[in-house]
């Protein structure tokens, strides 16, 4: 297994990921070419605020992604380049499950947003994936809350 940081040789590859971990109603919705143009698009527009981290076997093709998305936040006295992380958009494909990709992944994605001066990580998980993202050292917290619009 290989996991490295994506870049723009990836971009049909992860266009490819995000489609699969797609619902089937969006899949029905659009054609995987025009997700792929538009993400391409997408990619090229970007910042470095979603940086994405991919996993290949013994093939070229990429098996599985995660993604950070970097948010900076308002300065307080004494810390002005204050910063989160949040974990995106994990996928292994189905056939390469089972191998340790998934929480590689998820610990290079991490691992960058720290990097990077995240102070903490969070992830928005599946109930499945949860006890996972706790082997990573991710715990829940009762602080933190999210509305969904109506």
């Amino acid at each position: 297994m290989r996991i490295s940081q994506a870049d723009a040789d990836d971009v049909a590859g992860l266009a490819r990921l995000l489609w699969l971990n797609s619902s089937d109603e969006e899949l029905e919705r659009r054609a995987v070419d025009a997700f792929t143009n538009e993400f391409e698009q997408w990619w090229a527009a970007r910042d470095d605020a979603h940086v994405a981290y991919v996993a290949r076997l013994d093939q070229p093709e990429l098996v599985g992604m995660a993604w950070v998305a970097l948010v900076a936040r308002p300065p307080k006295p004494g810390a002005t380049s204050r910063m989160s992380g949040d974990i995106q958009s994990v996928f292994v494909l189905p056939e390469a499950r089972g191998r340790g990709i998934g929480s590689a992944l998820v610990k290079a994605a991490a691992d960058h947003a720290i990097a990077a001066g995240a102070l903490h990580i969070t992830v928005h998980s599946g109930s499945k994936a949860v006890p996972v993202y706790e082997r990573l050292g991710f715990e829940s917290s009762p602080q933190l809350l999210q509305r969904h619009r109506d």
